[in-house]
This record gives C-alpha cells, sequence and structure tokens, in this order.
C-alpha cells in the first residue's frame, strides 16, 4: 500500500498545534502498521514509486495555490481546513468545530488523540468539594494549569501568569512552548517567586491536565484535552477568529488579549463560579461526543484520526463520464457524506460520486431480496409481472425509434439485444415476446442461473464488458443494448458507453433508465439537494440530468431521440406534497400535482433512448 505525506502548517503565527498533531499522527499510523511521511520544507520531497496514497493537510487555511501543488501529486484529505481550498479537497475531516458553513465529510471531535489520564468523574467528591471551598482561605489552593501552545503568538502565557498569581488561593503553572521561550525569555524571570511554576516546553502535557482543576487556554487542541481530561477550562483569545470558534462552541471566554487577560484576573475562579464553568464545559463534552471518547483499544475505525485515515482507500476524482481531472478546473463538492463526496463536472455537466472506501453491496441473491424489497416492499420475483410489463412499454419506445412494427419484426431475422444488468431477466422476456432475440449479463449468479433455466435464453455472469474469453460479442453485433437504472453503478461509466458503441451497429439503439438529479426531490434548496444525494444508493457513481444528456451522449457516438420522464411523486413536493399524504393520496390535490410533475418534467427518473451515429470523440476539456 502506498505511504500517506502528512502536511502541517510550518507558518509563523499558526501556532505548534498543527505540527505536534501531525508528528502524533504520522507516529500512530506506523503504529498500524501504515507507512507515512511528515513533510518537512527544508527537505526535498521524494516521491515514492507509485506515488501517495493520498496527502493529508493539516494547515489551517490552505491557499488555493498551494492546494493546487499538493492536488498535482495525489488525493489531498483536509484535516480541520477553513482555506479557499476547503471544499475542493477530495475528503474533508473537520474534528474541531469551526465557523464554515459546508460540510464535512466527517465532524467528529472524538477523533482526537487523547490523553490515556482522565478524571474518574466530572464532580468531585464531597470531600475534595469542601477542600475546595476553603481554597480562599489558603488551606487548599486551586491548581490552574496556562498553556497557550508551542507558540503562543499573542505572548499571552506570561500576563496571564502574572494576572492570576496575584489572586489568593490560586497555585498557578505557566508553560512556555518551545517557540514561546525563545521569543518571552525577558518575561519569565519576573514570574518567578510569584507562587507561579514556570515549565518550559512539558513533553506529553497533555497527560497531565488531570492533575489540575482548571486549565486556562485559547481555542484549540488542548481545550478540547481538557474537556476530555474533564477538568473544566477557561480562554482568552488570541485572535478574533479564535474568540469566535470559542464562542460558536459554547466555551467560557474572558475576551481577545490582554483586554481578556484583565478580565479574567477580574472573575472568580473558586467555588460556585467554578462549578458553574465545570457543568458548562460538562455539556460541550456530551455535545460534541467527547464525553464518550478515547484512545483506540480494539482497532475499530473511528475512535481516533489514525484509524479513520488507516480505512481510506482515497481515489482521484475524476469524471467517471469524461475522464476531465485537471485541478485547474476542479470544481467544489455538491454535498460530502462520511464515505462519498459529490462533485459537478465542469466539462460534461454530470455530478459523480467519488469514495473513500469501496460500497459494502454485493450483486448476489440478497441484493434482489433483501435490498429490492426494503426499497419496493416486495422482492424481486414477487414483482416481476409489474417489471415485464414495464419491459413492453420501453420495448414500444425502441421498435418505434427502429421504425418497425413488431409484425415486421417478427418476418425478418431477429434482431439482436443485449441487456446488461438483466437480474432476472424480465426485459428480457419481454423482449423475445416482441421478436428480438435476447442476450443477459448479470452479476449476480443466481439471477443468471434462473434466466437459463426458466426462459433457456442466453446470459453471461460477470461484469460488461465481458472478455471475449466469456463472452464471444463481435463489434457491431447487436441492434439494442439496454441497461434499466444499471449505467449509474459503473466506476467508469464512460468506457461503459464506449464499449457500448463499439458493440452496436450504426442505427441501433441505446436505452437505459436511471435517477434524475432534476426531479422534484432534488430541487428546490441546496437542503433538498443534499437529501437527496444522501439517499442516493452507496454504489451510483454518477447522477444523471435529463438536460445534460444529450450532450453526454452526442460525444460517445449517439443521438438522442426520446427522454421519458418517469417516477413522478406528487407527496414530495415541498410543502404541497403534504397535501395528498394519507386520505388524501388520490384526491384533487394528487392529481393536480401528479400533472404538474408530468407537465415541468419533474420525476425522479428518466428514460433515455438514442442512436448510434457515429464513433465517440474526443472531449474538449480546454474551456
Amino acid at each position: 500500500m502506498n505511504p500517506i505525506l502528512i502536511v502541517p502548517s510550518y507558518k509563523k503565527g499558526r501556532g505548534g498545534g498543527h505540527l505536534a498533531r501531525c508528528t502524533a499522527l504520522a507516529e500512530e499510523l506506523r503504529s498500524l502498521g501504515r507507512e507515512s511521511r511528515l513533510y518537512a520544507p527544508d527537505t526535498p520531497l521524494a516521491v515514492p514509486e507509485g506515488g501517495f496514497a493520498f496527502i493529508v493537510l493539516d494547515r489551517f487555511r490552505t491557499s488555493l495555490a498551494d492546494f493546487l501543488t499538493w492536488r498535482r501529486l495525489a488525493p489531498v484529505v483536509g484535516i480541520d481546513e477553513g482555506g479557499a481550498c476547503r471544499n475542493y479537497a477530495d475528503f474533508l475531516i473537520d474534528i474541531l468545530p469551526n465557523l464554515e458553513k459546508t460540510h464535512p465529510n466527517i465532524r467528529k471531535p472524538g477523533l482526537l488523540q487523547f490523553p490515556a489520564n482522565r478524571r474518574p468523574a466530572w464532580e468531585e467528591p464531597l470531600a475534595d468539594r469542601a477542600e475546595r471551598g476553603a481554597a480562599q482561605s489558603g488551606r487548599k489552593p486551586l491548581r490552574v494549569l496556562i498553556t497557550f501552545g508551542v507558540e503562543d503568538a499573542a505572548g499571552l502565557t506570561a500576563p496571564a501568569a502574572a494576572a492570576l498569581a496575584a489572586k489568593n488561593g490560586l497555585e498557578v503553572t505557566a508553560v512556555f512552548g518551545a517557540l514561546n521561550r525563545i521569543a518571552q525569555p525577558h518575561l519569565q524571570p519576573h514570574l518567578r517567586g510569584k507562587n507561579v511554576t514556570v515549565l518550559e516546553h512539558v513533553p506529553n502535557l497533555n497527560e497531565r491536565l488531570a492533575e489540575y482543576d482548571l486549565v486556562i487556554t485559547h481555542f484549540g487542541l488542548a481545550a478540547f484535552e481538557s474537556l476530555y481530561a474533564r477538568v473544566p477550562v477557561a480562554l482568552v483569545s488570541p485572535t478574533a477568529y479564535h474568540e469566535k470558534l470559542a464562542r460558536n462552541a459554547g466555551f467560557f471566554t474572558a475576551g481577545r488579549g490582554m483586554k481578556g487577560v484583565r478580565r479574567l484576573k477580574k472573575r472568580d475562579l473558586a467555588g460556585e463560579p467554578l462549578a458553574a464553568l465545570r457543568r458548562q464545559c460538562r455539556e460541550i463534552a456530551e455535545r460534541y461526543g467527547i464525553e464518550g471518547a478515547g484512545p483506540s483499544t480494539d482497532g475499530s475505525v473511528g475512535k481516533s484520526l489514525a484509524h479513520a485515515l488507516n480505512s481510506i482507500v482515497m481515489r482521484a476524482a475524476d469524471c467517471p463520464i469524461c475522464g476531465d481531472g485537471d485541478i485547474k478546473r476542479f470544481s467544489s463538492a455538491l454535498a460530502r457524506f462520511y464515505d462519498r463526496t459529490y462533485r459537478a463536472c465542469p466539462v460534461c455537466g454530470i455530478t459523480y460520486m467519488s469514495r473513500s472506501s469501496p460500497p459494502q453491496i454485493e450483486y448476489a441473491k440478497d441484493y434482489f431480496f433483501d435490498f429490492y424489497k426494503k426499497q419496493y416492499g416486495k422482492t424481486y420475483i414477487e414483482d416481476f409481472p409489474n417489471l415485464v410489463q414495464a419491459g413492453r412499454k420501453r420495448l414500444s419506445h425502441i421498435v418505434s425509434i427502429m421504425k418497425m412494427r413488431t409484425a415486421r419484426i417478427a418476418d425478418r431475422e431477429k434482431p439482436q439485444l443485449l441487456d446488461i444488468g438483466c437480474a432476472y431477466g424480465p426485459f428480457l422476456a419481454a423482449a423475445r415476446e416482441e421478436g428480438f432475440a435476447p442476450t443477459g449479463i448479470e452479476a449476480a449468479e443466481d439471477a443468471v442461473s434462473y434466466v437459463k433455466r426458466e426462459f433457456g435464453m442466453p446470459c453471461f455472469h460477470g461484469y460488461f464488458p465481458l472478455s471475449h474469453d466469456n463472452a464471444p460479442f463481435s463489434d457491431g453485433q447487436f441492434d439494442v443494448i439496454s441497461l434499466w437504472y444499471v449505467l449509474e453503478h459503473f466506476e467508469n461509466a464512460g468506457a461503459t458507453l464506449t464499449a457500448i458503441n463499439r458493440l452496436l451497429k450504426k442505427g441501433g439503439v441505446l436505452a437505459f433508465s436511471t435517477p434524475s438529479l432534476e426531479g422534484v426531490s432534488a430541487r428546490g434548496s441546496p437542503q433538498a439537494l443534499r437529501a437527496f444525494l444522501e439517499k442516493s444508493p452507496p454504489d451510483h457513481y454518477t447522477v444523471w440530468s435529463p438536460s445534460k444528456t444529450r450532450g453526454v451522449l452526442r460525444k460517445f457516438g449517439f443521438d438522442l431521440k426520446k427522454i421519458v420522464i418517469t417516477g413522478h411523486h406528487p407527496e414530495r413536493f415541498p410543502l404541497l406534497g403534504k397535501l395528498v399524504t394519507g386520505k388524501n393520496r388520490r384526491g384533487a390535490a394528487y392529481r393536480a400535482l401528479l400533472a404538474a410533475s408530468r407537465f415541468f418534467g419533474l420525476g425522479d427518473t428518466f428514460e433515455a433512448y438514442a442512436v448510434k451515429n457515429h464513433e465517440p470523440h474526443e472531449w474538449n476539456t480546454n474551456h
């Protein structure tokens, strides 16, 4: 398996959290047996033979120019990305809450690399509470940890420590990161002797968080690690952006910069205020799934960022129709889900899906029984008569395009018909009734046996296009090739259409049906489109639109002759659909919406009928 390249932010002012997280990530991936490499800007990048599996960018805000540089090498996984390239990444993981409106593939703070040490519970025992209540008298001081990361670009560590050291009943520890102590050496001596313990860059500081009663930091990894350790946290923001992030996530924040430090100094940090802060932090931990998170102990995906990345089988997000993958035209994502991303190709216009892992679907007997029944309320065999009737209707369109009457077909040599993904053969049965000589191809072996046994028709087991050894098809052999709700299942639909063109005679008919992105379910709002794509089966690699079909088929050598909009569902109309459910399902409102759906072509599926006119053309991708 090719290695993973991890690219952290090295930019001054971005803090050291990105580098620390990436270093730990690389180590954990190696412990899982996955080769990973950490990019260093001063070292020439050695690209391995076969390239990288994918590139992880943990750079806070990646510019589009930088993104294109990395995307030329391999698919890109963005971590907590907030830059211009956010929605261009092949896969996007948000671990920390952010202000972005676009959805990531995964949003899960529980993927943080949490410390092993944590307090047993948020609420302290009564004896400890009594001791805490006496803190202001000096008998049991509150232990406060101040940490603003490796860099602390805003220089908040020393001022915050000095401010809190002036308060009674606090035992303050200030941690100066590796870059911080270089930037502020003159401030540290003033803190010594003022009830402040100064530490310089503590390795694995997150493992010591549970030793403290309160953590002062900014929005970032330390804040969420403290939540997991069940230690209350108060924030001071180095920038306005950090302040917005803190408030959006629900943290208590004293404010920005030195003004925030002064407010923190005035705030009572003991007794009920601390108890209230503890309750607030516990609510945040529960809201983001941190309370029940933890290090992976069983190797399951999702328990850590390393496990999640190790499960990804990333492929370049090139269009499966026209093959366009030029990153200069790379389109932003229409919708993202945990295992897939949808984009609209800027060249051919078809919406396509790229996956981070193969779909867990096998085209076997269960697919046509259990899976089919969940969708349609009956098994494929139980629905067989209806499917045959639908096949007769489709054949009427095909015969009309071929300019032949059924009777004439019977009087001459029978036209050769190939049904790709024929299942248990309802369309084959209908085609033989209409005078065709049908042949099927099907991936489910049980279905192939059924067609041969029940109908005595030739049927081949496998995926189209079969090798010539398994299916001795010749170029120009068929008069008709059909795919009924099959074309969208091909990872490379462009290659499928090219192979179909080769097997069809000139003037032969291509007929297929597929879900429509222009139906009522996907229209109306971005939320409707997202809901439609979320329900799209995990093995539908393309989502077609009637308005884009003519141009696509023309490039593959076909002239579109007819589109039939199907799948009309008045109950799916926004707002008005509620009027036609239950007892009103067949009333006047239902009939009116059905008429509107047919008139405006708002069905959720459609059929396309085209004729082979020429060989496929090259796509013009220079616009």
